[in-house]
């Protein structure tokens, strides 16, 4: 059951992954926005490499030590436990709660006996911030001793905001790459009149790259200043993200998000470029080739790396019903095998042939 302050929570969330804060900021602001709509003592999230699954950095609010956090990636590693990282990102959602794992008894877990109880914690629930591009981040939100277990409609609830944490963290680690001189992702600033007030040399790339076209009088791409105008747009009552797709002269796929810097309709605009990964093709493949929901979430699955055993575990059917839809997705794709089905499908044949 989603309460109004799950809604002006997820509302509010979603305004947050475009507002252009640091990672450490977006960290904090989201953790407390969360804590009003699922009542918490406390909250962390870290940032993970996509390739590992392994963190890289943590944004704690009332936590653990650093030598118990240790532990507790060492467990994570290396140890079996519950509702680790990795299990959760080949779960049908991407949160569970401890008390629900554990059918109740939490001392069934090694990090709650080892590090978490004798801390005074009770139950966690944790969600893994995942997007087309990989698993970027991973949050917990976490109760004292005596206090009640997380319930089933606040793990849904948690589930439903992960996508939106996962791109606001992405246009955080996106924005902070830029700023460092990451020569592969484009920054562009637009002022109040979408007029360029800063860039770096890879978005003056991008832009070359993708053009303005044929209208009369087009200073840029029609993509940025659309991307932009949805960045403005946040603050309406159905807030949506600014994000497109765009495809380049030489054939290649950008990813386009829009962020603002500041309050108001009329702040400046940050827009990142980012060249688009193979699972983020998935829904335009599915119009350009006519394949079913089944086979288009086959077909993002494949591009994101899953085996056939774990396609069908996600998916809940069995190995034989992903080996049908691979062999549908192949015929009509033309592709004869899912290194080919990647290659050719998402960048060769899609990128030149049907645009």
């Amino acid at each position: 059951m989603v309460t109004a302050e799950h809604a002006r929570t997820r509302d509010e969330i979603v305004r947050l992954a475009h507002r252009g804060l640091s990672v450490p900021e977006f960290a904090r602001a989201v953790g407390s926005a969360l804590l009003r709509a699922v009542p918490a003592e406390g909250s962390c999230l870290m940032t993970l490499d996509p390739a590992t699954m392994l963190p890289t950095a943590e944004f704690v609010e009332n936590g653990l030590p650093a030598a118990e956090m240790l532990r507790l990636v060492e467990i994570e590693v290396r140890e079996p436990d519950f509702t680790k990282w990795t299990q959760l990102a080949r779960a049908e959602h991407p949160a569970a709660s401890l008390s629900d794992a554990t059918a109740g008894d939490l001392d069934r877990s090694l990090r709650q006996r080892e590090i978490r109880r004798p801390a005074g914690f009770a139950d966690e629930l944790r969600a893994v911030l995942a997007g087309g591009t990989g698993v970027w981040g991973a949050l917990t939100v976490f109760r004292e001793a005596k206090r009640p277990h997380f319930t089933p409609a606040e793990v849904q609830f948690v589930s439903s905001t992960a996508g939106l944490i996962a791109d606001g963290l992405r246009r955080g680690l996106l924005l902070d790459a830029a700023r460092s001189g990451l020569d592969d992702v484009g920054l562009l600033v637009l002022d109040a009149d979408n007029g360029v007030s800063m860039s770096n040399p890879a978005a003056d790339r991008w832009l070359d790259e993708l053009g303005a076209g044929d209208r009369p009088g087009a200073r840029m791409p029609l993509v940025v200043p659309a991307v932009a105008h949805q960045a403005r747009a946040i603050h309406g009552p159905a807030p949506a993200p600014a994000r497109a797709r765009a495809r380049t002269r030489t054939g290649r796929w950008l990813t386009v998000r829009g962020s603002l810097m500041g309050d108001g309709p009329h702040a400046p605009v940050a827009i990142m470029f980012e060249v688009a990964r193979p699972a983020e093709m998935a829904p335009l493949v599915a119009g350009a080739y006519g394949l079913t929901d089944s086979e288009c979430r086959v077909t993002e699955l494949v591009a994101r790396g899953l085996s056939t055993k774990q396609i069908a575990g996600r998916l809940h059917v069995s190995a034989y019903t992903v080996q049908d839809h691979l062999k549908s997705i192949f015929a009509k794709s033309g592709a004869r095998s899912r290194g080919d089905l990647i290659a050719t499908l998402f960048f060769d044949h899609y990128a030149t042939s049907l645009t």
